[in-house]
């Protein structure tokens, strides 16, 4: 399933950088320095362990995220960034959602994680940890059913992007 990217003021950026301490403060620092706030940031080490793949999700005024752009792109450890926003490409998130269910409430939970295909990965006699991926709509529509078990607990990883077909993303 493939996602283009939404929300005028909504930006996905894939920062090639580094794998150096400091490189993420650095990053950090350009985005709060032109006053934008970072909605999720996902980090990981790339094919080659010498380099890291950044997933950063922002808000804000698609020309001053451009300024942000040109500021990562002259920082030395920044190989490369690139705004996906607009692009047709592979968006995914993970979420772990803990909720208090009872005996009576556990099928209509079940129902609902088979729907979106969300696994259970953990199970008491008081609750259960439901793991999810998708896009964020997914992700939300199903944590919006969940509620009403009570959401003891939510951990989510932010979007991760990868470009559709042989283009590196």
């Amino acid at each position: 399933m493939t996602q283009v990217a939404n929300g005028s003021d909504t930006h996905t950026l894939s920062v090639y950088v580094a794998n150096k301490p400091g490189v993420l403060a650095r990053i950090a620092q350009v985005f709060a320095r032109r006053g934008f706030n970072i909605d999720s940031l996902v980090v990981s080490s790339s094919v080659d362990g010498n380099f890291s793949r950044m997933t950063i999700t922002a808000k804000g005024d698609p020309s001053g995220l451009q300024q942000v752009i040109e500021a990562l792109r002259k920082l030395i450890d920044v190989m490369h960034c690139v705004d996906h926003t607009g692009e047709d490409i592979v968006v995914r998130e993970l979420a772990l959602v803990k909720i208090r269910v009872t005996a009576e409430e556990r099928t209509e939970a079940l129902q609902i994680a088979d729907h979106f295909g969300a696994k259970t990965v953990d199970w008491t006699e008081s609750s259960m940890i439901l793991m999810v991926t998708g896009t964020t709509d997914k992700l939300d529509a199903m944590i919006g059913l969940v509620k009403k078990f009570q959401v003891i607990e939510l951990v989510r990883t932010g979007k991760v992007v990868m470009a559709r077909g042989a283009e590196e993303t």
